[in-house]
């Protein structure tokens, strides 16, 4: 080809924008020191799926959970922390290596407790450093990992139990081997694409006996079914080569989900209990499994078998056994008789106990993780486990704000997103009960509306009154009965504060808070009547209400027109009206790429145009993993899918900004994504955020806070967004740039707050500092970098320290100038920790990176709720600058002293000939100098009696600290101490024309160098 050619065609090219390609920034480059809070609540946790022992530490155990991940407790479960937060957090086993329990540790995630909200799981991982680090093992397509068995003698030989998809048929279910420590896995088990694994136990003593229990379930939108012809329980005595059930003794035609268990201290002795339609309950067995005996067949026992199928025999004794329900229910006769545990939260789910002390016993709910130190007779709760599942959350706009939503099997609470001293238990309202899930308060009356699971409840409670009225539709004459979806969706209206919106099958509307409605729709649904069956649970009947299908699911009024409502319904039909209800238009048929009756999660309605909404679709329960989030702009005729390879797991909420259209936040199962440019380019929001489910997602307007409520790890709020809605490829181009930042208010707050234990979980404030936020186009990483504030003249106030990372960097500012230089004493005192506040007003802000310097501004304001007049305020900065200038001059006059003391104990010591001199100008110094500060003692216990530094210290920082003027006896104070400062001066000044005098005289006689001595300025600016 002709060169001339190819140079002529990258001319066009680069003429044509080419080399101006768009700076995309990804994740920590993007989101730079943006980081989330977590505010818990931990009072009412969330569900544990599985507790596990160290074999010989007994202060060690171990916490998978539901979806908050993997937590270990190092004090015998006082406290936990987690330890798997950068990975999936729905967990549904942990295993501790016996050969290595202090290092290394297997994790098999995806619940397995398989109830309609569970979330979902990605492989095995292992972690050989005590969970420092995790690497990935496999079984990737696993999706619930039961168990995970690793030989006491071989750490390379391990058998895992898939119970594989929910929602789906799945080819990866079964029982799988590694004898590579993971690298490669066999199937050893396998029955169909329907049977998983739900348990694998290996025989205590002998590691080549093993059980495994397999389980034909399946689980859709409108149906659940346990148990069928290919339940079994199998036996290997060949370390899984071969497989045989063991059934002698167990009821006849299908099973369903077993319990297993063997007797640590007596492997012959196996327990089950088996979900049958007859003769179900606890089984034993004396012989290893070759048969079996029906003992017990208790409702303990036999309830709800999918969600409960956890037993636990004590390692000591085999006739002590636990099994997991609604209560839990413990034997002490070998499986004769049952009794309930102690007081807890409902649904148990996991037992351990302590492997020395059998008394002491752990004990994993829906509501967290309880201990007991008597058998189980009593139980007190873990409380610092933030593991709270919301399903919805809401904001409101006081302040500081309020966070509305409804747990899984906790009820429905409210609480602040600040509180003095931080976010308490004690701070949480309970306004619901049951299964919670949309709460809403009403925009200008203390109103709170909350809806319990199915809309059995739907409450108007009245704040100032503590009064509750259930304000649910009922069925009108003419309509078929009402489907309320288990996770009804509420909407207040934007327009007309008393209208409320609720989703049946139909659109219910109320123009009264509740107490009347009317029907403005018809079916919005596919109205499809197979999937309205109300029997479900298959072997066990289960009528929880959690399979009524074909609902309306969520519902978005147009904030910009109140007559255009979107509807979206769990059988996957996007309606929208445009006239208020009188005709509706099904969008369904315009998505492109979306399969058919695909759940709609979520709709958004925009804030920046009429005809654009957005719509979030969920195919999880049609076995479908993948993210559908789509955009219209012209009321649903046509869709735009938003959907990128950023985008991990599928999704369930969107939340457009609302000042920039081009930035979106998704909510999905591994946590949140964040997009600045409509959805070209998606990231994941990983500043201490946890790959968690993210729920939903509600925008504070006042304070700009992400507001998230995610199903594991309770509420998280990424505070004051702002910076990214600025961001563009102008900013992103330039070296340094500053962001438009709100004015930081001096709060004048000062509440003690610290209820809490120190045990109990606390949430974090927001900080009330100035921020400065600037984006920096690469780390910096040589030279010197500084960051001032300074005032109008260009004098600096204040030196901070500057952030140095590549995107977004935030430095905070507490509004305090310069400390004043403290007098040296033998204890330090609160004065030198105390800088004034800087007063209202704007200040500049100075970045120096090496050669180039950066300007921007700041606003600081006085607190919009103060009662200090400016007259009292400028009373206050006064008194306390002068405080400041005494505290100086203090400082400096026991400077000369300590310089003048030194100068002559060294002469003293060099020319003994001085010693006549040297000693009368130490003594006279010396004795002033203890009058000035404390000399002697520590800084733990005031020994020494408070001198002129202590008491003009404490009454600076005192002052300093106020914000109305000092009170008159401050003033008194003040003048008591200047003229105890000024007797100093003088003093001073007298032994300097005098014994100083004569020193500096004998120095210059005998050609000895002077006295050193800085200047005020100079000591002042060191």
């Amino acid at each position: 080809m002709n060169k001339k050619f190819i140079i002529t065609g990258l001319s066009i090219l680069f003429s044509f924008g080419i080399q101006a390609q768009d700076i995309v920034l990804k994740g920590k480059e993007l989101f730079g020191k943006l980081e989330a809070r977590h505010i818990g609540p931990a009072l009412m946790s969330g569900r544990i799926i599985d507790l596990e022992n160290h074999p010989t530490n007994d202060r060690i155990i171990y916490a998978g959970t539901a979806g908050g991940g993997v937590w270990k407790s190092s004090n015998g479960g006082a406290s936990f922390a987690p330890m798997f937060d950068d990975y999936a957090q729905s967990i549904g086993v942990v295993s501790i290596d016996p050969n290595d329990p202090d290092n290394t540790v297997w994790v098999g995630t995806g619940e397995i407790w398989t109830r309609n909200s569970v979330s979902i799981g990605d492989g095995i991982y292992k972690t050989t450093d005590g969970g420092a680090n995790w690497k990935k093992m496999g079984l990737e397509n696993s999706e619930r990992i039961s168990s995970i068995q690793i030989n006491p003698k071989n750490s390379n030989e391990i058998y895992v139990g898939v119970i594989g998809a929910l929602w789906g048929d799945s080819e990866d279910r079964g029982v799988y081997k590694t004898t590579d420590g993971g690298k490669t896995w066999n199937k050893i088990l396998y029955v169909n694409e329907r049977t998983g694994a739900n348990e694998v136990i290996m025989d205590p003593k002998d590691p080549n006996t093993l059980y495994a229990s397999m389980w034909e379930f399946r689980r859709t939108a409108w149906n659940f079914n346990s148990g069928g012809p290919n339940s079994a329980l199998y036996k290997s005595t060949d370390a899984g080569k071969t497989w045989n059930k063991i059934h002698n003794g167990f009821p006849k035609g299908d099973l369903g989900r077993f319990a297993i268990a063997v007797a640590p201290s007596n492997p012959k002795i196996v327990y089950a209990v088996v979900e049958s339609k007859e003769d179900k309950g606890l089984y034993r067995s004396d012989d290893a499994g070759a048969s079996w005996k029906l003992l017990n067949g208790d409702f303990g026992l036999v309830v709800r078998p999918f969600y409960f199928a956890r037993i636990v025999v004590d390692p000591k004794n085999p006739d002590i056994v636990v099994k997991g329900g609604l209560s839990g229910s413990i034997s002490r006769d070998g499986g004769k008789t049952f009794k309930n545990l102690g007081n807890m939260h409902s649904d148990i789910h996991d037992i351990t106990f302590d492997i020395n002390n059998s008394d002491r016993m752990y004990v994993g709910t829906d509501g967290g993780v309880y201990r007991s130190w008597d058998g189980g007779a009593t139980l007190d709760i873990v409380d610092n486990l933030p593991l709270s599942q919301f399903y919805q959350i809401s904001v409101d706009n006081e302040e500081p704000y309020n966070i509305y939503g409804g747990l899984q099997d906790n009820g429905s609470w409210y609480g602040p997103s600040s509180s003095p001293g931080g976010i308490e238990a004690r701070d949480w309202k309970r306004v619901g009960v049951g299964d919670g899930f949309r709460v809403l308060r009403h925009p200008t009356k203390k109103i709170i509306y909350s809806e319990m699971q199915g809309a059995q409840n739907v409450w108007r409670y009245d704040i100032d009154k503590n009064s509750t009225k259930n304000v649910k539709p009922l069925e009108v004459k003419g309509k078929a009965d009402l489907r309320f979806n288990w996770n009804a969706p509420i909407a207040i209206s934007d327009h007309q504060p008393d209208r409320l919106y609720i989703g049946s099958q139909f659109l219910h509307i109320s123009e009264d808070m509740g107490d009347n409605w009317k029907i403005i729709s018809p079916d919005l649904t596919t109205n499809d009547p197979t999937k309205q069956d109300k029997e479900s649970g298959g072997i066990s009947t289960d009528k929880s209400g959690a399979e009524t299908h074909t609902t309306i699911f969520t519902i978005a009024e147009s904030p910009l027109d109140e007559k255009i409502i979107w509807v979206g319904t769990d059988d996957g039909n996007v309606q929208v009206t445009q006239d208020g209800g009188k005709t509706w238009t099904n969008t369904t048929p315009n998505l492109q790429g979306v399969p058919k009756n695909t759940w709609v999660y979520h709709i958004e309605a925009s804030s920046h145009a009429k005809g654009t909404a957005y719509a979030v679709f969920d195919g999880h329960a049609q076995n479908d993993m993948k993210p559908y989030v789509y955009k219209t702009s012209d009321f649903g005729k046509t869709w735009k899918s938003l959907v990128t390879d950023d985008i991990i797991g599928f999704a369930r909420n969107i939340q457009e900004d609302y000042e920039n259209e081009d930035l979106l936040y998704l909510g999905t199962e591994f946590g949140l994504f964040i997009t600045i440019d409509g959805g070209k380019n998606w990231s994941r929001f990983t500043n201490n955020m946890p790959a968690t489910a993210v729920h939903f997602i509600d925008l504070q307007k006042k304070t700009n806070d992400l507001v998230l409520g995610t199903h594991g790890r309770g509420v998280i709020i990424i505070d004051d967004i702002s910076p990214l809605r600025q961001i563009n490829q102008e900013v992103l181009k330039k070296d340094v740039h500053f962001f438009t930042t709100k004015p930081g208010i001096i709060k004048e707050e000062g509440g003690f707050g610290g209820g809490s234990t120190e045990l109990q979980f606390v949430g974090s404030n927001p900080s009330s500092a100035g921020q400065i936020i600037y984006y920096l186009k690469k780390r910096h990483t040589f030279g010197k970098m500084t960051l001032s504030i300074q005032d109008n003249q260009g004098n600096e106030i204040v030196s901070l320290v500057p952030g140095k990372s590549k995107g977004i960097n935030i430095v905070n500012w507490n509004y305090r100038t310069k400390a004043p230089k403290v007098a040296a004493g033998k204890s330090y005192t609160a004065g030198g920790f105390t800088a004034p506040r800087a007063s209202a007003g704007t200040y500049k802000i100075v970045l120096k990176k090496g050669k180039n310097s950066y300007e921007s501004s700041i606003t600081v304001k006085n607190d919009p709720n103060s009662e200090v007049s400016d007259t009292d305020r400028a009373a206050q900065a006064k008194t306390t600058k002068e405080l400041y200038n005494d505290m100086e001059e203090l400082a400096y006059i026991v400077y000369q002293i300590n310089q003048t003391i030194n100068k002559a104990e060294k002469v003293k010591k060099d020319d003994p000939k001085s010693t006549k001199v040297s000693d009368a100008l130490i003594k006279e110094l010396t004795t002033l100098k203890e009058s000035l500060v404390v000399t002697t003692g520590d800084n733990y216990v005031a020994e020494a009696e408070p001198q002129l530094r202590e008491k003009l210290a404490l009454l600076y920082s005192e002052v300093a600290n106020l914000y109305e003027k000092p009170s008159s006896s401050q003033i008194e104070n003040k003048g008591v101490l200047e003229k105890k400062l000024n007797d100093a001066k003088a003093t001073y000044q007298k032994i300097e024309s005098k014994q100083l005098a004569k020193f500096n005289k004998y120095l210059e006689k005998n050609s000895i160098k002077p006295v050193e001595m800085k200047t005020k300025k100079e000591f002042i600016s060191k």
